[in-house]
C-alpha cells in the first residue's frame, strides 16, 4: 500500500473535502483527486461520495479509515524512534489552548523555545467548542474538562483560581457590593453563555437570570477589557486580574477553582517536537505555580 494515497485519503476524510485537504496538504486539487482515484482503482472500491459541497464517507471509505490511522500510528511511532537519535527539535506543533491560558499565560512564554528551537515553528490556536486530536486539529490541546474518552495522554498541568473583579473607577460610581444577592444591582460581565466551549466555564449560572444586567464577552481578554474599563462585574483569572493595580478583588469569599490539562494523541506524544513542546508548557506552568494559585485565596 502507497503511504502517500494513504495520507491523501486522511487529510480528505478529516477536512471532509478535497480541495481543503490540498490546501492543507500544499498540493493542488487535481493532484489529491488522481492520488484519490489511484487508490480507489487499487482497492478496487469507491471511498468517497463526491458531493456539490465536499464529500463524504462511503461504508468502504470507514473501513480503509481505520487502517489507514492504523498506518499512520505505525508511521508515527517510526518517526518517534528515529527522532531519539538526533538532538534538533524541528517542525510545527499546533496548540490549542481556552482563550485566558493562551493568551494571557502562554503566548508571552513560546518565545524563549523558540530561541531555543530555531527550526521549530508553533501555532496557538483558540480551543473551539469541538475539536478533534485524531484528526489533527491540535498536537497538543489544553483544557478544562478532563477528557474521558479517546486515545490520550492527559497530564495535569495546575490547578488555578477565578474571583469577582471590579474596577476602583466602577466602584466609586455604583458601590461595592457586600454579598451574592448584592450583585443584582449591578452589571455582570460574563461569558455568552450557548457559545461556552466547556462546562466548567459556567461559573455563575445565576447570572443569566433575567434579574441581572449583563454585558456579555465571548473571549477572556473582552471580559477583562470590560471589567477594567468600569462596564460592571466580572470573574477573572486571579494570575492575571490580581496584579492589575486598577481592579480590586470583591466577594473573596466566592473564589471558584478550576483545573488545566495538558492532553496529547497517544499516536503522537512521543514525538520528539510534540514531547518538547508539552514539557516546555508543563515546566512554565510549575515556575509559575504561585500566581496560579495566590496566596489569598482560602484552599
Amino acid at each position: 500500500m502507497d503511504w502517500d494515497h494513504a495520507r491523501i485519503f486522511l487529510a480528505a476524510a478529516r477536512c471532509g473535502q478535497f480541495l481543503a485537504a490540498a490546501r492543507q496538504l500544499r498540493l493542488d486539487h487535481a493532484t489529491v483527486g488522481r492520488r484519490i482515484g489511484a487508490l480507489e482503482e487499487a482497492l478496487g472500491a469507491r471511498l468517497f461520495e463526491r458531493r456539490t459541497n465536499g464529500c463524504v464517507l462511503t461504508p468502504a471509505g470507514e473501513t480503509f479509515l481505520a487502517a489507514a490511522e492504523r498506518m499512520e500510528a505505525e508511521m508515527l511511532r517510526a518517526q518517534a524512534d528515529l527522532s531519539q537519535n538526533g538532538v534538533e527539535v524541528s517542525g510545527t506543533v499546533r496548540i490549542g489552548t481556552p482563550d485566558g491560558f493562551g493568551t494571557l499565560f502562554l503566548s508571552a512564554r513560546l518565545g524563549a523555545l523558540l530561541d531555543r528551537h530555531p527550526r521549530l515553528s508553533l501555532q496557538l490556536v483558540p480551543l473551539p467548542r469541538t475539536f478533534s486530536l485524531s484528526k489533527r486539529e491540535a498536537d497538543i490541546a489544553i483544557v478544562i474538562d478532563r477528557p474521558q474518552e479517546g486515545r490520550l495522554y492527559v497530564r495535569k498541568l495546575t490547578d488555578y483560581t477565578l474571583s469577582f473583579y471590579a474596577s476602583h473607577t466602577y466602584l466609586a460610581r455604583h458601590g461595592e457590593p457586600r454579598s451574592m444577592d448584592a450583585l443584582a444591582g449591578h452589571t455582570l460581565v460574563t461569558y455568552v453563555q450557548d457559545l461556552q466551549f466547556a462546562a466548567s466555564l459556567n461559573y455563575f449560572p445565576q447570572a443569566f437570570e433575567a434579574r441581572y444586567r449583563r454585558f456579555e464577552c465571548a473571549g477572556v481578554l473582552g471580559q477583562f477589557e470590560a471589567v477594567r474599563a468600569g462596564v460592571g462585574i466580572g470573574i477573572l483569572h486571579d494570575y492575571h486580574a490580581a496584579h492589575d493595580p486598577a481592579l480590586k478583588r470583591i466577594l473573596s469569599d466566592r473564589s471558584m477553582e478550576r483545573t488545566y490539562w495538558l492532553v496529547t494523541h497517544s499516536d503522537t506524544h512521543s514525538l520528539t517536537r510534540i514531547r518538547a513542546v508539552a514539557d516546555f508548557i508543563t515546566g512554565q506552568v510549575a515556575a509559575g505555580r504561585e500566581i496560579f494559585l495566590p496566596v489569598f485565596q482560602s484552599r
